[in-house]
C-alpha cells in the first residue's frame, strides 16, 4: 500500500517540529482566506471579470514513513500509521483546532521519527467558508459571474467514504491522514452553527444529547450557577453566542444577544480553558435529526458523547424512573443503513459504560440488589416509528426474542455514528412509561414524573462526564473503532 506520492501539492516544506508545522498550516491558510476576503470585496465593489482565486488553496500536511518508521509492537489506537508509503491530508480553520492539530502532528513525529511535510493543496478554499453571506442579496447575474471568480462548494469532493471504509485511492495520490477532508470539515462547521446557533469554537469535548427541554432547563440553570460561583469554568454560552463569563476566573459583562427563535437544535456549552468542558444539544426527536448533528459534530473531534433522555420500559417489572444501560441496540432507525450495514454490531465503550454504572450508583446512593433493580443493562431497540405502539402483536414478539429492555427514538443513531465516525459513545435512558403493560404516557403523568427524574438524570451525566474526564481522554479512545487502515489522524 502507500505506492503514491503527495499528488500535486505545491512548495512542500519539512518540518520536525509541530509548533513550527502548525504555524506554516495557519500561514498558508490565513493568505489563502484573506486573499478570498479581498477579490470579494472588489467583487462587490462591480469588479465582476478577472482576478479568479484559484490561488486561494487549503494548506496539506502530509507525512512519508517506511516500513523501518513503523511501530512493531503496542500501536496505540490513534497517532500512528499501519503501513509503509506516503500519507496526506488537507487542513482547515486552524483558529478552531489548533491544540488537536498539535497534538496529532506531534504523535506523528514521535511515533514515527521521520519529519512532516506542509504545502500548498490543489483544493481550493470555497468562498461560503470563507465568507458566510456571500450569496445573499445578489442577483441571479451577480451569482454567474461569481462562479467565474471564486471557487463554491464541491459536494462531489465532500463525503464520507475515508470514515465508512469506502475510499477508493486514485493514482499517484497520498492515502489519507485523516477521517475528513478540509472541504468536509467546512461544510460541517457551517452546519453546526445553523443548527444549534453557537459557534464551533464553543463546542467542548464531551458531549451530552437530550431531546426535552428540561433537561436543557437544568443545565442552563446549573452552567449559569458555575459561570458565577464556580472555579473550574471560564463561561456559559447559550444559543446566539450568548457568553457568560466567570467572574472569579476574570471574565466580564454577559455578551451576545439572545436569539429570537431557537434553532433547530439549540446547543450550550460549560467552557474549560483545555476544551475539555461539556456541551448539551437539545437534539429534538427522531433518527434523522440525531444522524444531522452527530455526521456534524464529529468533525470537532469529541471524547465521547452521551445520550441522556427518556424511552419506553419494555419489561413489566421495570418502574417509571428506573434506569436502562445500554449494551446493545436494535437498528430500526434505518437512517444510517447505507452509511454502516446492518450487518456491523456496534459494540459498548467499556469505560464509559463503567462510568455510567457508577455514576448512578454515587448520584442515587443505591448499591447491590437495589442498584440492579433500579437500572437494567441490556439491549436498547430504536426506531424511526413514533406510533410504533399500533404494532404490538408485531413487536411484542420481536422485543421479547430480542431481550431489549427499552425503546426509543435516537440511542441507536447516536452510538451507531459514534462508532462509524469514532467517536466513542455511551446511552442511559429513563424510563418514562411502559407501552406495552397498559402504563401508557399521559401528560399529568409525564409532569409529575418529569419534576421527579431530570434533575437525578442530568446529574448522573455530569457525574460521568467528571468520571471519565479525570480518568485520562486517551484511555475513552478504544482500538474497537479503529479499521484496519486507521487514518493516522485521532
Amino acid at each position: 500500500m502507500g505506492e503514491g506520492g503527495h499528488g500535486r501539492v505545491r512548495d512542500l516544506q519539512s518540518f520536525t517540529d509541530a509548533d513550527a508545522a502548525l504555524s506554516a498550516v495557519t500561514k498558508i491558510y490565513e493568505t489563502s482566506r484573506q486573499t478570498i476576503r479581498t477579490r470579494f470585496e472588489r467583487f462587490l465593489a462591480g469588479e465582476r471579470a478577472g482576478g479568479d482565486t484559484g490561488v486561494a488553496c487549503y494548506p496539506y500536511l502530509g507525512i512519508t514513513v517506511g516500513l523501518n518508521n513503523l511501530l512493531d509492537e503496542g500501536r496505540p489506537a490513534f497517532g500512528s500509521l499501519p503501513y509503509p508509503g506516503t500519507y496526506g491530508t488537507t487542513l482547515t480553520r486552524p483558529d478552531v483546532f489548533a491544540d488537536y492539530y498539535r497534538e496529532q502532528i506531534g504523535l506523528l513525529l514521535r511515533h514515527h521519527q521521520v519529519p512532516v511535510q506542509v504545502g500548498i493543496s490543489r483544493r481550493r478554499i470555497p468562498l461560503p467558508f470563507v465568507i458566510e453571506q456571500a450569496t445573499a442579496a445578489l442577483t441571479t447575474g451577480d451569482l454567474l459571474a461569481m462562479e467565474s471568480v471564486f471557487t463554491l462548494p464541491d459536494l462531489a469532493a465532500t463525503d464520507d467514504s475515508i470514515a465508512n471504509g469506502t475510499y477508493a485511492l486514485k493514482p499517484g495520490e497520498p492515502l489519507p491522514l485523516s477521517l475528513f477532508t478540509a472541504e468536509r470539515v467546512d461544510f460541517a462547521l457551517q452546519r453546526i452553527f445553523h443548527y444549534t446557533g453557537t459557534d464551533p469554537e464553543h463546542f467542548q469535548r464531551f458531549m451530552l444529547f437530550t431531546n426535552y427541554q428540561r433537561y436543557v432547563d437544568e443545565f442552563v440553570a446549573f452552567g449559569r450557577k458555575q459561570a458565577r460561583t464556580g472555579d473550574e469554568y471560564l463561561a456559559f454560552v447559550e444559543p446566539g453566542n450568548v457568553v457568560w463569563p466567570n467572574p472569579r476566573l476574570g471574565g466580564g459583562e454577559v455578551s451576545g444577544e439572545p436569539l429570537r427563535h431557537l434553532p433547530q437544535m439549540p446547543a450550550y456549552h460549560l467552557k474549560r480553558g483545555d476544551h475539555l468542558g461539556i456541551t448539551l444539544v437539545n437534539i429534538g426527536i427522531g433518527p434523522s435529526n440525531a444522524k444531522t448533528i452527530t455526521d456534524h459534530i464529529a468533525v470537532l473531534r469529541p471524547h465521547c458523547w452521551l445520550m441522556i433522555s427518556h424511552c419506553g420500559g419494555l419489561r413489566r417489572s421495570q418502574k417509571l424512573g428506573d434506569y436502562a444501560l445500554a449494551h446493545a441496540y436494535i437498528r430500526e432507525d434505518h437512517v444510517l443503513d447505507q452509511d454502516l450495514p446492518l450487518w456491523v454490531p456496534v459494540p459498548p465503550i467499556a469505560e464509559i459504560q463503567v462510568a455510567l454504572q457508577e455514576s448512578v450508583a454515587r448520584i442515587t446512593g443505591l448499591k447491590g440488589q437495589d442498584l440492579k433493580t433500579r437500572m437494567r443493562t441490556g439491549t436498547v431497540a430504536s426506531t424511526d416509528n413514533r406510533n410504533w405502539e399500533l404494532r404490538y402483536d408485531e413487536l411484542y414478539r420481536r422485543f421479547s426474542q430480542s431481550r431489549a429492555i427499552a425503546i426509543d427514538m435516537e440511542s441507536a443513531t447516536i452510538a451507531a455514528n459514534g462508532f462509524r465516525l469514532r467517536v466513542p459513545y455511551g446511552t442511559l435512558l429513563c424510563v418514562s412509561d411502559k407501552p406495552l403493560h397498559g402504563e401508557i404516557k399521559l401528560s399529568s403523568m409525564a409532569n409529575a414524573f418529569y419534576r421527579g427524574s431530570v434533575k437525578q438524570h442530568l446529574q448522573i451525566g455530569l457525574e460521568a462526564i467528571r468520571t471519565l474526564r479525570e480518568a485520562g481522554t486517551d484511555q475513552l479512545h478504544s482500538r474497537k473503532l479503529r479499521s484496519f487502515d486507521e487514518p493516522g489522524f485521532r
